[in-house]
């Protein structure tokens, strides 16, 4: 039996192009007692590697909460699997409202001790005794009532990007952290105020209000299916979004863009940005806001430091991160003295600006032209307008036409007019070549390029 990805993220993503098919990415969670949830893993894990289904998946003893990639035609194939069980007969699947083929490239499903790290004791209070779930015009209108308070159940790097207008947002890296913080701060207001939760797909709300009900809170209540339920909803009934900004999801988009309002600033010049990116130093991977220029200058890292440190050789780059054991575990998430324009806590309710454009419209989700892979973008020279391409796959030659493709640059087409290999003008280039050529417009780091 295959209990485990036999395919790279780079051989699952080349396939998924070729297929051309249409896939959702969704989200759900269930708490329940699961007496063998090793064998719970093994099981889903054969049932939806067949349906191709990919995604980020933890079982516990208590429960499941699953990110997950389907193909679109598979969707009601992977829902009878769920409804194999009595627990997820039913179950709520909040599909995301932004469409991408690429949210997930390996089905991992893990064994967890909890679902939800969360530090709690669940034998000392009722899990099932949680607070009243409310649909998107309830929530509207609960905060609209003076007496009402809100809270982000969320981390402040996915507050910091958009959250709801007059939330209390803590500045907090873990879910666990916000429990005792709340209820200290809200300890004068348990029986004369509505205490009303949100986070990104509920689970994290479902937990912290049988907690506060358990902590004497009299009026509880959490958003049903978290935000990505409720952007969904606004735009089915046409509602008006209280939630402000993007909302920041686990996967390689790591946002989805609920208004156009961008509330949050590059961490490394100010300017007005909502886009998270991974530091690409391997010693770090720090998760920060940086805006294009400065992801071009800075070639995707978060410090000068790290920026010297990639262009090091890689013995000496791994000769240097030896007895780390996580590479974020270098600087706290999102956090570092570095990144002179992080505000933790610290959130505008005015937005600092207006996106104009939504990346995921240039990207056109079923494009059916017969490419190969090449290779990926390296680096861009701002100023002459240069991409430099690490030749994995193939070979090209000049007067081949080439489509650039990545999360922000969307589709590229271009005609190789002209070619450097390796420093040197050239007509050819093959694999572990690398080639620069000019670009109509700006290219990323990681953009993947094509001949079509």
């Amino acid at each position: 039996m295959q209990l485990y990805n036999t395919l790279s993220a780079e051989e699952r993503a080349q396939l998924i192009e070729e297929a051309g098919q249409q896939r959702l990415t969704l989200s759900f969670y269930a708490y329940a007692k699961i007496e063998n949830p090793q064998q719970f893993r093994d099981d889903l894990f054969l049932a939806w590697n067949a349906l191709d289904a990919l995604g980020r998946i933890y079982v516990a003893h208590e429960g499941i909460n699953a990110q997950m990639s389907v193909p679109a035609e598979h969707f009601e194939a992977f829902r009878e699997t769920l409804e194999a069980y009595d627990f997820m007969r039913g179950i709520r699947l909040n599909v995301a409202v932004e469409h991408d083929d690429f949210s997930f490239l390996k089905l991992t499903i893990k064994v967890r001790h909890k679902i939800v790290a969360d530090g709690l004791n669940d034998e000392t209070f009722d899990m099932t005794n949680k607070g009243v779930h409310l649909n998107a015009r309830e929530f509207n209108a609960i905060l609209d009532d003076p007496n009402t308070i809100v809270v982000d159940f969320r981390n402040h790097y996915e507050s910091e990007v958009g959250h709801f207008k007059g939330a209390i947002t803590p500045d907090v890296e873990t879910f666990r952290e916000s429990l005792p913080i709340i209820n200290e701060q809200l300890k004068d207001f348990k029986e004369s105020k509505n205490l009303v939760m949100y986070c990104t797909g509920g689970i994290r709300c479902e937990k912290a209000s049988a907690y506060y009900k358990h902590q004497g809170f009299k009026n509880v209540f959490q958003l049903e299916g978290g935000i990505i339920n409720y952007a969904k909803q606004i735009k089915e009934e046409g509602l008006e979004s209280k939630f402000i900004g993007k909302n920041f999801v686990f996967d390689h988009r790591l946002g989805e863009r609920i208004t156009d309002d961008i509330i949050a600033q590059c961490h490394q010049c100010g300017k007005p940005c909502d886009d998270h990116t991974n530091c690409v130093n391997d010693g770090c991977h720090l998760l920060f806001i940086q805006c294009d220029e400065c992801k071009a200058a800075m070639e995707n890292c978060c410090s000068q430091e790290c920026l010297d440190t990639i262009h090091l050789p890689l013995a000496e780059q791994v000769k240097l991160r030896k007895g780390i054991q996580v590479g974020n575990k270098v600087f706290r998430k999102g956090k570092s003295e570095k990144l002179k324009f992080k505000h933790s806590g610290e959130l505008p309710e005015v937005p600092l600006a207006k996106a104009t454009t939504d990346i995921h419209q240039k990207i056109s989700p079923k494009r059916r032209v017969k490419k190969t892979l090449l290779g990926k973008v390296a680096h861009y020279y701002v100023k002459a307008g240069i991409g430099l391409v690490e030749m994995q796959n193939g070979a090209l030659q000049k007067g081949d036409r080439l489509l650039i493709v990545g999360p922000t640059t969307g589709e590229m087409e271009l005609t190789l007019e002209s070619l450097h290999v390796n420093g040197v003008l050239g007509d050819k280039a093959q694999a572990g070549d690398k080639v620069t050529f000019a670009v109509p417009s700006r290219v990323r780091l990681s953009d993947k390029v094509y001949l079509i």
